[in-house]
């Protein structure tokens, strides 16, 4: 029987081992993009880092609106959904930081 998690589990959830996100960012056209992202949480963010010509990048600066997906494929199988804003950031020094 599926069941919610509490803000807790969520967290708990995201922190465990390394997990591929799922990123549903949204095309110029209109039409979704979902692409595969490592992931880390800075407090209460989510923190991505991408390159800045991809897909996702030009999509997020039109269009900030972001739904991320993290599950786990395996028995008993369990997943997050974040939905929100991103914010972009280009400050070498957090990039530096996120992506080592």
């Amino acid at each position: 029987m599926a069941r919610t998690m509490d803000a807790d589990e969520r967290r708990a959830f995201l922190l465990e081992g390394t997990r591929t996100a799922k990123l549903a960012t949204t095309r110029a056209d209109g039409s979704p993009h979902v692409a595969p992202v490592w992931f880390l949480l800075d407090g209460d963010d989510v923190v991505c880092t991408t390159w800045h010509e991809s897909v996702k990048a030009k999509s997020l600066r039109r269009d900030p609106r972001v739904a991320l997906t993290v599950d786990d494929p395996t028995p008993p199988y369990a997943f997050v959904i974040v939905e929100g804003t991103a914010t972009i950031s280009e400050d070498p020094e957090e990039l530096v930081a996120w992506s080592t």
